[in-house]
């Protein structure tokens, strides 16, 4: 029954939670040589849960990079 949980909470969030984990492991780096500790990590995982939020939705990255930075950055 465990098992079933999982692979549906895989299937269905699994942007989200590579990016979130991914987030906390880079938060955790900055956390151990000393950065704004729970803020910084906090922000990470949200970038991190957001990102993968748009994974699951199946948006194109690029186009969301393109629509929120200035023109020229892309080629």
């Amino acid at each position: 029954m465990l098992n079933e949980i999982l692979a549906d909470i895989w299937h269905h969030y699994r942007g989200r939670v590579l990016c979130s984990l991914a987030g906390l492991f880079v938060g955790s780096l900055f956390l151990w040589l000393g950065f704004f500790a729970a803020l910084f990590l906090l922000v990470c995982i949200a970038c991190g849960f957001y990102l993968g939020y748009k994974l699951d939705m199946k948006e194109d990255i690029l186009e969301w990079l393109d629509r929120m930075l200035p023109p020229g950055y892309h080629r």
